[in-house]
């Protein structure tokens, strides 16, 4: 049974940063393209950021372009989300997804999803 479960979410004012974690189990962690999603109250899940089975490329939305960092440990099946210079309009439901396919930007290529960590940034 595959699981992917979050943690490190919580509330912080602007400016703050916020580390989140995903640790996945019953996959075989190395040959998914781990991703990070986010979805706002009344809004459409976003793509956040993603990093690649290969071990090399990582991919960003440009709203969090150089604010954000996502890192892997295939060692220990898990993926991280640095979240730095955090602003309000990052407040949302963070979660992470597995997908064995390409289109890493799009929620509905994943297979596998966790249920999500709320992050909360006050001004």
């Amino acid at each position: 049974q595959v699981q992917l479960v979050e943690s490190g979410g919580g509330l912080v004012q602007s400016g703050c940063s916020l580390r989140l974690a995903c640790a996945a189990s019953g996959l075989t962690f190395s040959i998914y393209n781990m991703g990070w999603f986010r979805q706002a109250p009344g809004k459409e899940r976003e793509f956040v950021a993603a990093f690649l089975r290969n071990g090399i490329t990582t991919l960003y939305a440009d709203s969090v372009q150089g604010r954000f960092t996502i890192s892997r440990d295939n060692a220990k099946n898990m993926v991280y989300l640095q979240m730095n210079s955090l602003k309000p309009e990052d407040t949302a439901a963070y979660c992470c997804a597995a997908t064995t396919g390409l289109r890493v930007r799009f929620p509905e290529r994943y297979n596998y999803w966790g249920q999500g960590t709320q992050v909360t940034v006050s001004s």
